[in-house]
């Protein structure tokens, strides 16, 4: 896992996908899901990657029963004095802590070693950019039963990110929703603001997110249907956005392992900004969006 990076860069509408986003609450058909459950719990897994400059490592870990299913994702280590020393493969017991806002692990022990795994080769993980005008007809659904097709959101800013309703974890797929709603009330609210803008929040688990469950999440965010929208549909299209978008996800048992994007389209089409990471970035992407809202106006 490489350190968080910014970047940005210029596309034609249908070039703009390309870059790369890692996580399961679980509610009752078309109910909104719980906020995720504050406390500590201790876990067993084995380390996949340690990254000691962005201060995380990567656990394929068990269930932890009343809180989340067996995946592999990465987690913020408190103290980083707890990193040096593990390696790959190594078998491990630690605490994970949650709250409101966020998340850590501390309490790392070694307890043994698993059986070797290779690494994934570089750029195992990256996927291959389909051609521009692919993108353009691809059907989507959205949280109210409607089709929704990219071209629909032509002349409109864009703000464009993945997730999953049953992310157990309040700084990953939260965060990201806590971001579009924040910004997305703060334009709304701005006197003589742009009109023409949108935000899409693209779901990784068709299979569990119907229109129904997208809805009931959506009004946890006291979202406006004019203004955001959540798309689900059928997994050949979500995997092509998701991977000509360069956003790379797997089923990893009942919870899916993906890493972060947020995307910034201008009013004209092209991608104006990219955010590779999560964490707060509602500040960024209001700021963004005044930018796109408005390109192409005379």
């Amino acid at each position: 896992m490489t350190p968080p990076r910014r970047s940005c860069g210029t596309g034609s509408w249908f070039n703009l996908w390309r870059l790369a986003l890692s996580y399961v609450l679980f509610a009752a058909p078309g109910t909104a899901p719980a906020a995720p459950t504050n406390g500590v719990f201790t876990a067993h897994g084995v380390v996949r990657e340690v990254n000691a400059a962005a201060g995380t490592v990567t656990i394929r870990h068990d269930a932890i029963p009343g809180y989340m299913a067996a995946m592999t994702m990465p987690f913020k280590v408190q103290d980083a004095r707890e990193i040096p020393g593990l390696r790959r493969d190594d078998e491990i017991v630690f605490q994970l802590h949650v709250t409101a806002n966020e998340s850590w692990v501390d309490g790392l022990v070694r307890i043994g070693r698993a059986a070797a795994t290779a690494a994934d080769p570089p750029g195992s993980r990256v996927p291959p950019v389909l051609p521009g005008g692919a993108l353009s007809d691809l059907a989507f659904t959205n949280e109210l039963g409607q089709p929704v097709r990219l071209h629909d959101f032509q002349g409109q800013a864009l703000a464009i990110t993945f997730f999953y309703t049953r992310c157990p974890l309040p700084d990953y797929c939260p965060r990201l929703s806590k971001n579009f709603q924040e910004a997305s009330q703060r334009l709304a609210a701005l006197p003589g603001g742009p009109t023409n803008w949108h935000f899409l929040s693209v779901t990784f688990d068709p299979a569990f997110d119907s229109p129904p469950r997208l809805k009931a999440y959506a009004q946890s965010y006291q979202y406006t249907p004019a203004h955001w929208s959540f798309l689900t549909g059928p997994v050949d299209a979500l995997a092509a956005l998701a991977h000509s978008a360069g956003v790379t996800w797997r089923a990893d048992g009942d919870g899916i392992d993906h890493d972060f994007r947020t995307l910034i389209v201008d009013a004209r089409g092209h991608l104006q900004m990219v955010f590779p990471t999560g964490g707060n970035l509602s500040d960024q992407v209001v700021a963004e969006m005044l930018k796109a809202a408005t390109v192409g106006r005379p």
